[in-house]
């Protein structure tokens, strides 16, 4: 492959510290992968060698635009192969957001019906839908979750099927990182040739990639995002059935074979099969270091901490890294901001609107109380995260919750 040429480092044995520097350019402890992942400098090596040598537009015929075919030809077949899919079954786009629009947008058709969504969906996904709704006219469907965040299976559901259009499933959920099991939904559709749309923006550099594979899921459609596995960012894909009947959102030229128009990205395409490519030689080593870190972070902060609660923690699985918890009696906001000047970098577990925290969609659906949910803080570990960054992590933490908990009784 072309771009294999480029940034042939090994991988330092002691993970991200000889390679990335653990992501901490300002002396921060990095603790937010769901939101973004640090380029790997072999990605980086690579999108920028690229913009030297395969500069060209591929849809050009002369030798320089040949050169930058093969590049995105063998970036396709090398990513396709990892994620269980065909070359000619995955789309290239700017990142998780445009995949979601393609897909919800694409298969759900023009004729009014219903389309399926789980509770707590993330925002590309809501506001995609209630866009649908509003003027399209289709009826939007909300599955319910349980206590542990996880949905309610078909047979538990009263779904008019003969008028749904689209289902749509946060196969792993951003916040609570709860994987949804997608077996019974999956047979439920294909029973019926109902388009099933699964947003794996969160599993694909999370979970082994056997575990996500494209045929194994038998969705029509999987969307995913290379920044969250250490690729570069504006880039990402749609894995699509070759039987979908999909109408493109942006039309113009006939790149990715008439389902997005646009001349494709070459660089951030070979970036983002570099970064598939090292998760994929760590095999589930990766994995299993990730759910160590997590349980070793988890039970500080339930050990140090009480009165705090880990939602999605009794939930079938959850993704290896994700950890949202709230401390009792300690906002969320003031705990960001905090840990913020701490050195820590994380997420609320809630959504800024109008200037203040409201409670996460997610929890509340979960039938968490809303007070508890505006003290809910999102911890998403990396693959390179050390055991030296989680034990001061859980001390800052544990430090500044009790801080905070005693400024607030006086």
């Amino acid at each position: 492959m072309f771009f294999q040429d480029f940034g042939q480092n090994e991988m330092a044995t002691n993970g991200f510290d000889k390679r990335v520097g653990n992501g901490n350019d300002q002396g921060m402890i990095y603790l937010d992968h769901n939101a973004t992942t640090k380029p790997l400098p072999e990605v980086v090596e690579v999108v920028s060698n690229c913009q030297q040598e395969a500069w060209a537009n591929p849809g050009s015929r002369h030798a320089m635009g040949r050169r930058a075919r093969r590049v995105l030809d063998d970036s396709r077949e090398s990513i396709a192969s990892l994620l269980g899919a065909n070359p000619e079954e995955l789309i290239f786009t700017s990142g998780g957001t445009e995949s979601i629009n393609l897909a919800l947008r694409g298969l759900a058709g023009t004729r009014p019906g219903v389309i399926v969504m789980g509770s707590g969906e993330h925002p590309a996904t809501v506001e995609t839908c209630r866009w649908l709704a509003m003027v399209q006219g289709h009826k939007l469907l909300e599955i319910p979750v349980n206590s542990h965040g996880e949905l309610k299976t078909p047979d538990h559901c009263e779904i008019p099927w003969d008028d749904v259009r689209l289902v749509t499933i946060l196969w792993g959920h951003n916040e609570t990182g709860v994987i949804q099991p997608i077996d019974a939904w999956s047979h439920a559709c294909r029973e019926r040739n109902i388009p099933l749309h699964l947003d794996a923006v969160q599993m694909i550099g999370k979970m082994p990639l056997e575990e996500v594979s494209f045929r194994r899921t038998g969705a029509t459609a999987i969307s995913f995002a290379s920044h969250k596995f250490h690729g570069p960012r504006g880039i990402g894909g749609l894995l699509l059935s070759p039987a979908a009947r999909l109408t493109p959102l942006l039309t113009g030229g006939h790149q990715e074979r008439d389902r997005r128009a646009g001349t494709e990205f070459t660089p951030m395409v070979a970036g983002m099969a570099r970064a598939l490519e090292l998760f994929a030689r760590e095999g589930k080593s990766a994995y299993q270091h990730m759910i160590e870190s997590r349980k070793l972070l988890e039970d500080h902060l339930l050990g140090s901490s009480a009165p705090a609660h880990v939602f999605g923690n009794e939930a079938s699985r959850r993704l290896p890294n994700t950890i949202q918890v709230a401390f009792e009696n300690v906002p969320a906001e003031a705990l960001l901001v905090n840990l913020d000047l701490a050195g820590i970098a994380c997420s609320a577990g809630s959504t800024c609107a109008s200037g203040s925290m409201e409670p996460s969609p997610i929890l509340l659906a979960m039938g968490v109380p809303p007070e508890l949910a505006k003290c809910s803080i999102r911890f998403s570990l990396g693959r390179f995260t050390t055991r030296e960054e989680i034990m001061s992590a859980a001390s800052i933490i544990a430090q500044t919750v009790q801080r905070l908990r005693d400024q607030a009784a006086q």
